[in-house]
């Protein structure tokens, strides 16, 4: 593990990355020049000593939801294909950087990426290794965030950094409502009663169940990832 630089506030985390964040001003696909602002980011971070895990999202490709007439569970694999695109775009990234990673995927495709095993996932972390989760949970009806929850979880993250493209939780969509108001502060029954949309309801309760913090900030400026991990105030704490 590189020497600690700056002092982080966590020891491990998991940052659940939208696919839309990776499609910078393209609005789709993957814009290489805010892939690799990300990335050197998130190299900044696993440099500081910070164990980091990531979900990513496929939403820059293709959402289940986006089958209109389609088999839902269908439509949901080609969603769980998108994400490891982005899988695979981010270990690029992060490997020209200098960081070492590995992709594992929740439906086996062993000729690109390693299977899921929690105890190797585990294990990859504590040897220094960025390990990026793809393909979600592997079954339908469950989203990326349900998956980031669950991951969590299981290889014992300290908390969940959500990287959306808005800077926290609002009361209501701040792009359509100016007067939107913006909360520093929510418990998990807040996000569920509200429906504030932070996550789904499934993975909001899991994250209650498991006790793990969800911290949502805005991944449009990359430097906010750093500013988290050690400990500044910025974005939507869920806790």
């Amino acid at each position: 593990m590189p020497e600690s630089k700056n002092s982080a506030k966590y020891k491990r985390v998991l940052i659940k990355l939208s696919g839309e964040a990776l499609a910078g001003s393209l609005k789709t696909g993957i814009d290489g020049a805010t892939i690799d602002g990300v990335c050197a980011k998130i190299k900044e971070v696993f440099e500081m000593g910070v164990e980091v895990a990531i979900v990513v999202g496929g939403g820059n490709f293709w959402r289940g939801r986006s089958g209109v007439g389609m088999d839902r569970s269908t439509a949901d694999h080609m969603g769980m294909l998108a994400t490891v695109i982005n899988a695979l775009a981010l270990q690029d990234a992060l490997e020209r950087q200098g960081v070492p990673t590995r992709v594992q995927t929740a439906i086996e495709m062993r000729q690109i990426a390693e299977p899921y095993i929690k105890r190797k996932a585990a294990r990859h972390l504590e040897k220094g290794r960025i390990v990026i989760f793809a393909c979600g949970t592997g079954n339908p009806f469950f989203s990326t965030d349900t998956t980031a929850a669950l991951r969590a979880a299981e290889v014992g993250a300290e908390v969940i950094l959500l990287a959306k493209n808005v800077d926290g939780v609002y009361d209501s969509d701040p792009n359509k409502n100016p007067e939107a108001k913006k909360f520093d502060e929510l418990t998990y029954f807040d996000v569920l009663n509200k429906e504030l949309g932070v996550m789904d309801s499934t993975a909001t309760s899991l994250c209650k169940d498991n006790h793990i913090p969800i911290l949502v900030f805005g991944v449009n400026q990359p430097e906010n990832i750093v500013k988290v991990i050690q400990g500044e105030k910025i974005g939507t704490i869920v806790r």
